[in-house]
């Protein structure tokens, strides 16, 4: 009892520690940034002091702006990650499980995954044009590959030892599928959705950049660029950023959370 109970507050102060080294660069840029000002270390126009962002993130609070941006940008990101992972997932399965659709496959998919995926843009425009929906094949191209190379791996990792029981059990394919080989893989699976989530934020910026068609915060920080308005710049970065780190997590926690079951039954044997 007395080990049990020691273990939490074990923990929280490990939690709190980490978090406190984590928060501990960016302060210190902040503390930069001000300084820089307060001090008149700089007085150049391409850089702003921290309260001039504050007070344009506040305005476009305000009016709305800055959140139908934001939201724009997320309801792309979230439309092409679904699409991408959906479509990843069912292709690495079919992969996974078949040899001879790997050998017909397998080589061209190796192929296209060496192409820079802002090499797609030109292609994509034509096609698609400048609108949402060329934005949202974009963004799945980016989610795609990592789904579908993850899952790959992980089904063709599965130990034999585990298909040799499933065997044993007379299970059929459907059942050995979802019983014995997606629950074995799905670490690996959980893995390239992690990184699906993060690669199609970060072409969520590229699209929006290069596509300038629509809102978003990649058209919030063109229009920064363009007139010179780097408070409005800063903002869409530091926004940036907060988003990818708020994914991020979320995106962590629901792995560990879904994968939970793999640590309480390898306890309890």
């Amino acid at each position: 009892m007395r080990t049990s109970t020691g273990i939490a507050p074990r923990i929280a102060r490990s939690d709190l520690q980490r978090i406190r080294r984590g928060l501990a660069l960016p302060a210190l840029l902040l503390a930069c940034w001000w300084a820089a000002f307060h001090f008149h270390w700089t007085d150049t126009v391409m850089f702003v002091p921290i309260a001039k962002v504050w007070d344009t993130a506040l305005r476009m609070s305000a009016s709305g702006e800055l959140w139908r941006s934001l939201g724009a940008s997320l309801a792309r990101d979230l439309a092409g990650f679904v699409l991408g992972s959906l479509a990843g997932l069912a292709l690495g399965i079919a992969l996974g499980l078949s040899r001879l659709l790997d050998e017909l496959v397998g080589p061209t998919l190796n192929t296209i995954k060496q192409i820079s995926l802002f090499a797609w843009i030109p292609l994509i425009s034509v096609w698609f044009g400048l609108g949402d929906t060329a934005k949202v094949v974009f963004l799945s191209l980016a989610a795609f590959f990592p789904v579908v190379l993850n899952t790959f791996e992980g089904i063709r990792s599965v130990p034999h030892e585990l298909v040799e029981v499933g065997r044993v059990f007379a299970l059929t394919r459907v059942q050995m599928l979802h019983r014995v080989v997606l629950p074995a893989a799905l670490p690996s699976i959980f893995t390239g959705v992690h990184l699906a989530l993060i690669y199609a934020w970060l072409a969520t910026l590229g699209a929006e950049y290069l596509l300038t068609s629509g809102i978003g915060i990649g058209n919030l920080l063109t229009d920064g660029r363009e007139h010179l308005w780097m408070d409005q710049v800063l903002l869409g970065i530091v926004m940036v950023g907060l988003v990818g780190y708020a994914l991020n997590v979320i995106a962590g926690a629901i792995e560990t959370r879904l994968l939970r079951w793999r640590g309480s039954s390898t306890g309890q044997y």
